[in-house]
């Protein structure tokens, strides 16, 4: 146990102290901030109010709208895409040696394994924990409807998907070992995920086919929950301003705050059960996988 925690510390000291790694995984999230208030934010505004029928609403509620959109959006993206960027680590230590240096040394792989997964969290949830309250100062600028509820939610919401998002990091990362393969990788996670997780553009847009593979994929379950979350105090208002209940369900169908199976409506409790079962699917394949290394390497 003593072994871990200084290759825990180790880890998430090695990651603040490489400036590139470290800066490139916090200004990510700020980076999206601004470019999706630039360029996305009269989109999702013209959205709202094309979905609303010419209805009028405040401006504090709609800025509450679009900022609960935007800010779902770049949560469920940087969830992942710094849990790749803390785990580039485990890659690193493979490439410059350091890994064999401690696979000499008498600690298990085991041992390793578990450090690695467990900085890389830590690293990322402290980053995404930043991001979100970057994101919840921009919502209460522009138009605040959230309970404490509803931050505490969220708060969860970012746990479960930097989990899944280190789980995933891991499992893909376990078989790099240049910095070429990081690269790689982390160029495809960056420009591929936002699109399949729903992000960037609503799934209820794409092709019905598309629509169904999609629904297969767990990170657009933590799009959604986030965008539940984020919008449901807003939403909940539009409803008590006298906006029909019919309209405010299309708007919720619209921006995948519902979510549909096969034409079956997913429950929240669901959404957060097919997470949380990733979760430990994955690392339930982390583990398999290590276990098979050190099978192989005798120890």
């Amino acid at each position: 146990m003593i072994t871990t925690v200084a290759l825990i510390k180790r880890n998430v000291k090695l990651f603040f102290r490489d400036k590139g790694m470290f800066f490139t995984a916090l200004i990510t999230p700020a980076i999206l901030l601004v470019l999706y208030a630039t360029f996305l934010g009269n989109v999702y505004e013209d959205s709202f109010r094309l979905g609303l029928g010419g209805a009028e609403i405040s401006d504090e509620l709609m800025g509450a709208c679009v900022g609960g959109q935007l800010i779902s959006s770049i949560l469920a993206v940087s969830c992942v895409t710094v849990a790749f960027c803390s785990n580039m680590l485990m890659v690193q230590d493979k490439a410059n040696g350091s890994r064999r240096d401690l696979m000499i040394s008498p600690v298990k792989a085991s041992t390793l394994s578990i450090a690695y997964y467990a900085a890389t969290l830590i690293c990322t949830l402290l980053i995404c924990f930043v991001a979100t309250a970057i994101c919840l100062g921009y919502l209460a600028v522009i138009g605040w409807y959230l309970s404490v509820g509803d931050v505490l939610w969220l708060l969860l919401d970012v746990l479960l998907l930097a989990m899944f998002g280190t789980a995933l990091s891991s499992v893909i990362n376990f078989f790099l070992s240049t910095q070429g393969q990081i690269a790689a990788v982390g160029s495809v996670v960056s420009s591929g995920y936002g699109f399949l997780c729903g992000a960037y553009m609503p799934i209820s847009q794409f092709g019905e086919g598309l629509q169904r593979v999609i629904s297969f994929l767990p990170g657009t379950y933590g799009t959604s929950l986030l965008r539940n979350h984020a919008l449901r105090g807003a939403l909940s208002e539009m409803e008590s301003q006298g906006i029909p209940s019919e309209a405010v369900e299309e708007m919720r169908d619209a921006i995948d705050c519902n979510l549909y199976f096969f034409d079956i409506k997913v429950d929240l409790r669901v959404m957060l059960a097919v997470l949380a079962s990733t979760v430990v699917l994955l690392l339930c394949v982390y583990i398999f996988l290590n276990l098979r290394k050190m099978k192989k390497i005798g120890r």
